[in-house]
């Protein structure tokens, strides 16, 4: 469980970075599940576009894939979400 010192760190370190991943019509897949965790092992902090067409709320993905990947939800902001999973070989230290 992130801190709310560590998310604003986190938020701050992800305010430059572009969405990966993005969600649509076809809801969250096992396909993106598996990219999502690969590029969390990779990067430690990504973001995910939730398209306008994917029929799930933007909540609930960020809850399923939270689940599937064991990674943390720094922020959601509009269709867009922040997660963060730590890494050994990771970059970003934590206050």
């Amino acid at each position: 469980m992130l801190t709310g010192k560590q998310k604003r760190y986190l938020r701050s370190e992800a305010h430059h970075l572009k969405a990966i991943f993005q969600v649509g019509k076809e809801g969250v897949s096992a396909n993106q599940i598996k990219g999502i965790d690969d590029a969390l092992e990779a990067q430690e902090l990504i973001k995910v576009k939730i398209l306008e067409s994917c029929p799930d709320d933007v909540n609930s993905v960020a809850v399923e894939l939270s689940m599937h990947t064991k990674a943390e939800v720094v922020q959601i902001i509009g269709r867009t979400i922040v997660f963060y999973r730590h890494s050994p070989q990771g970059i970003y230290r934590l206050p």
